[in-house]
């Protein structure tokens, strides 16, 4: 599974998370297709781990928004954008704000890509 895949999946498991009680293991085994990798399994208990530290820090770079405000579809992807800036340093903050932009591209609206490039770049600029 190349990381692209293993966002996209981790995205549908995240978004499933959202709002449910299903489990992180529950949610994962809802998610069909290929095999799931390290990358996967790490960027996705890695975000349900973190998820109020991951909040905390998005609530800080949203502007005349909340969290609770945002389409389902921008905050899991934001959240699992952040995750990784947080968390991940060996990801170049570049590869996680085009790989944030083409997941909503691929799963939310025309604006949705807009909004979360902005979010990110603020918040990469921060850092």
């Amino acid at each position: 599974m190349k990381r692209h895949e293993a966002r996209e999946k981790a995205l549908q498991v995240l978004f499933q998370l959202d709002n449910t009680d299903l489990t992180v293991e529950e949610a994962m085994g809802h998610i069909k297709g290929q095999p799931t990798n390290a990358f996967y399994e790490k960027i996705v208990t890695g975000t349900a781990e973190h998820l109020e530290e991951i909040d905390a820090t998005l609530e800080q770079h949203l502007e005349k928004w909340s969290l609770a405000r945002l389409p389902k579809i921008e905050r899991t992807v934001l959240r699992l954008a952040v995750y990784e800036l947080l968390y991940m340093p060996e990801t170049p903050k570049r590869v996680v704000l085009n790989e944030a932009i083409e997941l909503c591209k691929t799963f939310g609206e025309d604006s949705s890509s807009k909004f979360v490039n902005g979010v990110l770049s603020k918040f990469t600029e921060q850092e």
